[in-house]
């Protein structure tokens, strides 16, 4: 099973070209934090929200989408389980980043 899941872009790193298949993001996760490819998504920038899988940002989402997702995570998995992955139990209200 593949799961793809919600996180905020807190930096953007490699070449200034937005179409730069070098362009890295900081995605947070409500505290864990990952690297992820920008290049499926040219236009993400530092404050988006994201949808990333297998290292790469798949879209971008807005916040209440993202929330919305993690909000499902949280009724399908269990908070307790989404820490065992390494992910937080999910955003707080308003994003929480």
């Amino acid at each position: 099973m593949c799961l793809a899941v919600p996180g905020r872009i807190v930096a953007v790193s490699g070449a200034g070209d937005e179409a730069a298949v070098e362009r890295l993001a900081t995605v947070d996760f409500q505290g864990s934090r990952v690297e992820a490819s920008l290049v499926m998504t040219p236009a993400a920038d530092v404050g988006d929200w994201v949808l990333v899988h297998a290292g790469f940002a798949l879209t971008v989402l807005d916040e209440a989408d993202a929330l919305e997702t993690w909000d499902y995570l949280r009724q399908a998995v269990g908070a307790e389980t989404l820490a065992e992955m390494g992910l937080a139990a999910g955003p707080a209200e308003g994003g929480g980043t």
